[in-house]
């Protein structure tokens, strides 16, 4: 039986650490997000949701992989074998994002490469949409994009490459190599980014304070998200990094890290990405918010035509942008792909090269839908159903499970407070317990909401205005299937693993 894997250092575990976190999500979302929730006030509510939400459910994650020093699955067995299931569901859901995740890092590794000759020409809308990924009508297949194919093999066997080495000689050492790049980088498309003409702008738009939306559930509710999105909590991350982590470990100290590091990028990367809003458009000749968009848009069309509208080193820019895209989305799917590995590793006690073979080799075929030409529409669903009905449905079900019906955060908290400097008072245990739940509460109860109205508000009575058929098997069974597969596999029977769970209850009790 192998022995479990560990980090070489502590640098190493918080760099992959806040390699997770950073994500694509950090550049394309959170600018936006800021934005259209009060700009500059929209800071206040963001730090708050940070220091009562994404820090404590850090340390709670953190806490939980290294006592119980198990996967996600695992963890959850050790804690109460009927909880098992929630860990089950994290990792089916990380399993369905690692799927398309890895098609959007392929497309910034095509975009890296069209940068230099800006080959996607001056209406890069219509590139992206029909020269590119030839895009077919929603609910078709069509046949596979070679442009997305091709890179999409390459990002898998990079990604798998070096998860077939190992946390110490794989994970942890990509990490030190593409963090530093992708912050060098970023930071040289910053520096130009702010000395462009209208850069001022740009910037004046995104922190312009506006107090009025401080009273808006709704701007408090966006805050929230963010920071849970982001922090990549909820779905068994960062309870299997932390099961890596050696006995005698600041488990409390490394969360504040993670969380400010994470939010500090989000922060440059709002910077970068509204002064170069600004310059397209002193370029345009239009306001600000006419250039403003989010996600696929403004990655694949917007920062695409800013590029053509560059003074000098178009090429070198594009790529730089495009190639910080690539080391943030790879490092991110590392991790997606790492927390099903360890779990299959545990349940089944089978080689890791085995796990990353056969689970991540299955992420790999089932993401060549996403490569098709109506890959991007299959996305769109379920990127949209994973993440609300999966990701934070999920988080809300640990945390409520965790501090209030297993009744674990005295436990947890005495284990954290025994190897860490910060010590964990009543602050964590009233966000925990209280503060997380109501918010991730409420954020469920409005998307629940906003989706029942959609029902009378819009013509198909769907998210994206997509067909019934459509929207039942790319959305709503996929974020239903990752819970009934979970439930599935919590119920099948571990593998060797009598010994292991004695020594850890023999522990345990000492």
């Amino acid at each position: 039986m192998e022995s479990r894997s560990n980090w070489g250092t502590r640098a190493g575990f918080i760099l992959a650490a806040v390699g997770s976190a950073i994500g694509l999500g950090n550049i394309w979302r959170f600018p936006t997000v800021a934005y259209e929730n009060g700009g500059g006030a929209f800071f206040i509510p963001y730090l708050f949701a940070l220091l009562t939400a994404g820090i404590p459910i850090l340390i709670m994650e953190f806490t939980m992989g290294h006592k119980h020093r198990g996967s996600a699955p695992l963890t959850f067995k050790r804690i109460n074998k009927k909880s098992e299931f929630i860990g089950w569901w994290a990792v089916l859901v990380a399993f369905v994002i690692s799927t398309y995740y890895a098609v959007i890092v392929a497309w910034a590794m095509s975009y890296s490469v069209f940068a230099f000759n800006q080959n996607w020409g001056s209406d890069t809308e219509s590139f992206l949409f029909n020269d590119y990924l030839k895009l077919a009508a929603p609910g078709e297949i069509g046949g596979i994009v070679p442009g997305v194919f091709i890179p999409l093999v390459i990002v898998w066997v990079l990604v798998l490459g070096i998860l077939f080495k190992g946390v110490k000689k794989g994970i942890e050492i990509a990490n030190r190599i593409f963090i530093p790049a992708l912050v060098i980088i970023f930071l040289i498309i910053v520096i130009r980014a702010v000395t462009l003409p209208g850069a001022i702008d740009g910037l004046q738009a995104f922190f312009a304070p506006d107090f009025s939306t401080i009273l808006s559930p709704d701007v408090w509710v966006a805050a929230y998200g963010q920071i849970f999105f982001s922090l990549s909590i909820a779905f068994a991350i960062m309870i299997t990094y932390s099961s890596y982590l050696p006995k005698k470990s600041d488990l409390t100290n490394n969360a504040f890290i993670v969380g400010f590091g994470n939010s500090s990028f989000e922060l440059l990367a709002g910077i970068g990405v509204f002064s170069v809003l600004g310059f397209l458009a002193s370029q345009s000749g239009v306001g600000v918010d006419d250039v403003v968009a989010g996600g696929v848009g403004l990655a694949f069309v917007v920062f695409p035509a800013i590029i053509n509208e560059f003074p000098g080193l178009n090429g070198l820019f594009g790529f730089l942008f495009f190639a910080s895209l690539v080391l943030a989305g790879l490092t991110s799917l590392m991790s997606i792909t790492e927390t099903y590995v360890a779990g299959l590793v545990d349940k089944f006690k089978i080689s890791r090269v085995k796990a990353v073979f056969f689970g991540g080799g299955l992420a790999a075929l089932i993401s060549i839908l996403f490569s098709t030409q109506g890959g991007l529409n299959f996305l769109d669903a379920v990127d949209y159903f994973i993440n609300q009905f999966g990701v934070a449905l999920l988080g809300l079900v640990e945390v409520v499970v965790v501090a209030w019906i297993l009744r674990q955060v005295k436990e947890l908290k005495e284990h954290a407070n025994e190897i860490s400097d910060i010590r964990l008072g009543s602050w964590w245990t009233i966000c925990l317990a209280v503060i997380t739940p109501i918010v991730l509460g409420y954020q469920m109860y409005q998307l629940l909401t906003q989706n029942l109205l959609k029902q009378f508000e819009t013509e198909s009575g769907n998210y994206g205005n997509y067909t019934d058929a459509f929207i039942i098997y790319a959305g709503w069974s996929v974020a239903a299937g990752a819970l009934v597969i979970g439930i599935i596999l919590s119920l099948t029977k571990w593998k060797g693993n009598n010994r292991a769970e004695a020594e850890a209850k023999a522990k345990e009790a000492k």
